[in-house]
């Protein structure tokens, strides 16, 4: 039989006394066969020296590289200022934010009631999704794009796809690993990578065959070679779109080289004119390469709720899952259960959504270039992406945005927040109802009239 080990105390003793220096040197030493004290008392000059050193200091703390290595994130400066124009009362028209203003469809208001009274709910969940949420995700891909997916190993729940989305590049990428984003650059695209303390290349994006062209080019000069490529269309923030054809040649590009694929498909419901956005997943071997991050937060309306999905690659599913597991508990589970009903019946209010969101387009694209604005208008996504018009694009973005917000009481993204690429341009959120956006258009216009030539 085995015997708990002892501890010789008075062995312990004797260490302690053949090892004292000057910081023990005034604790006496302890007796045989008893405990050592722990405290060790500091001789008196070290002891005025330290509390002089407390006074004298203030206590600083350090924050890790990868937080030092980020940007001030100019959309917060931005909000703060127009959160203390409210303050003092001033109405601000806010087209700068992504931020649906429509509320979900009534009915997932009533489950998400209904759910709350069930003391069940409110427990942990599970870090992947309920199985009957992840079985509607499939449903959905299946019905929509035809794409079957095993919702046991190839669909995960995220509390939103940024969650999911800077989570899936945490599993994926480390130090000497490098990324090919799209430019102009929805931020998180790139700092989800540099956060992994992965590198990022930056490619424009408006022109699809010379992105792809470009990142062969990347994958050719390039070593060791790009580990990932993601993609975003619709793209946030330009509203450039892609056909089939466009995944087809980035699959292939995939598999000769050898790079992982992530695709942001969260503007997947809003679309325009007869457009629908393709699925990377709907494409042949693209779930060998890669996931595709979708969200309920646009053509549902359930931005605040955060929830959304990663679906595809089981290997790369199940990495994600691995960091979640440590990370989260889920998502609460009532939110759960009302996104299940709005995916079973909510395809008619998406529909009726986009209609809402093509008149909003409509009034803010004709209204601004009947001042003189050029704009194209988007095929899908709810963002206006606007170059800044003459004589006011040698003024830059950032100082423009603000001369609207001032002086138009209008709040709206500059295009330098997106990086290089989205120099002299604005993106502008259609996310205020028809009239709303209708009087943004007056007051920019007021704003921007030439002042009158006084003799």
């Amino acid at each position: 039989m085995s015997s708990e080990p002892t501890t010789n105390f008075s062995s312990l003793g004797g260490l302690v006394e053949s090892l004292r220096c000057p910081i023990a040197a005034e604790t006496p030493s302890p007796a045989a066969g008893s405990i050592p004290s722990p405290h060790f008392a500091l001789p008196a000059i070290m002891r005025s020296e330290t509390e002089s050193s407390f006074s004298d200091e203030p206590f600083k703390i350090s924050v890790a590289d990868r937080v030092k290595r980020l940007p001030p994130y100019l959309f917060g400066k931005i909000n703060k200022l127009k959160h203390k124009k409210r303050q003092d009362g001033i109405d601000v028209i806010d087209l700068g934010m992504g931020n649906p203003t429509d509320p979900p469809e009534q009915f997932v208001i009533d489950k998400m009631i209904e759910s709350l009274s069930d003391a069940r709910n409110h427990r942990y969940s599970v870090s992947n999704g309920v199985e009957n949420l992840r079985r509607e995700v499939a449903k959905r891909y299946d019905r929509k794009y035809g794409v079957p997916l095993n919702p046991q190993s190839e669909v995960i729940a995220c509390i939103g796809s940024k969650e999911g989305f800077s989570h899936m590049c945490l599993a994926l990428m480390g130090p000497g690993d490098t990324a090919i984003v799209p430019s102009p650059t929805f931020p998180i695209h790139s700092y989800s990578v540099m956060l992994a303390s992965g590198n990022v290349i930056a490619l424009d994006v408006r022109n699809p065959q010379e992105f792809l062209s470009n990142v062969a080019y990347t994958c050719e000069h390039l070593f060791p070679k790009p580990k990932l490529v993601i993609v975003n269309f619709p793209h946030n923030p330009s509203g450039t779109c892609i056909e089939q054809d466009f995944y087809v040649d980035l699959v292939a590009l995939a598999k000769k080289y050898g790079f992982l694929v992530i695709s942001d498909f969260a503007y997947a419901d809003i679309c325009y004119d007869g457009y629908q956005a393709p699925s990377f997943l709907a494409t042949p071997g693209a779930i060998d390469v890669g996931v595709e991050l979708t969200t309920m937060s646009k053509g549902y309306s359930m931005a605040g709720w955060r929830i959304g999905f990663c679906c595809g690659n089981s290997e790369m599913v199940r990495a994600l899952g691995t960091i979640k597991g440590y990370y989260d508990y889920g998502i609460f589970q009532a939110i759960q259960i009302s996104a299940i009903v709005a995916m079973r019946h909510g395809d008619e209010s998406i529909e009726r959504l986009c209609v809402e969101y093509k008149h909003r387009r409509d009034s803010l694209v004709d209204g601004l270039n009947r001042q003189g604005w050029d704009i194209e208008t988007p095929k899908a996504g709810m963002f206006v992406w606007a170059k800044i018009p003459e004589p006011w694009s040698e003024m830059g973005s950032i100082p423009f945005a603000m001369k609207l917000l001032n002086e138009a009481g209008v709040a709206v993204s500059p295009g330098r927040g997106f990086g290089e690429d989205g120099e002299g341009f604005l993106r502008l959120a259609i996310v205020e109802n028809t009239q709303r956006l209708r009087q943004a258009v007056r007051e920019i216009g007021r704003c921007l009239k030439p002042e009158p030539i006084t003799v």
